[in-house]
């Protein structure tokens, strides 16, 4: 009995280890270009700072920067949003820290379009 609880404690500390070193990587300056529903193509840096599950960090876009709005990350899943001129703008992501690159979903009013960030250097 006493492995066994041993053996689990084991366990469960190896994964938060893990899942502290991928929020970790996490932070920092990613870039990417969003092909926007209009046609447009915008080139995007996003700033993340993940604090435990707690999402904050900005977006910025043609020179002007925009806070991030209810983040939060569950493993490699992340949620936040993005107000602009009173329009909030979903965004979905995935973590990828083998290729150092994060999937992000964006919701244009009911439209999804998809870009891949990369590390901003």
């Amino acid at each position: 009995m006493k492995r066994k609880i041993l053996t689990t404690a084991l366990l469960i500390c190896c994964v938060a280890v893990c899942l502290a070193a991928v929020i970790a990587d996490l932070n920092g300056k990613w870039s990417g270009v969003l092909n926007a529903p209009d046609g447009n193509q915008y080139p995007l840096t996003y700033a993340f700072k993940v604090d435990g599950s707690k999402l904050t960090g900005t977006l910025e876009v043609n020179g002007t920067s925009v806070p991030l709005d209810s983040g939060r990350v569950s493993g490699n899943d992340i949620k936040f949003s993005v107000t602009v001129e009173g329009m909030a703008y979903p965004h979905k992501a995935k973590y990828y820290s083998a290729g150092d690159s994060v999937a992000v979903d964006v919701n244009f009013a009911g439209t999804k379009t998809h870009t891949t960030l990369k590390r901003a250097q």
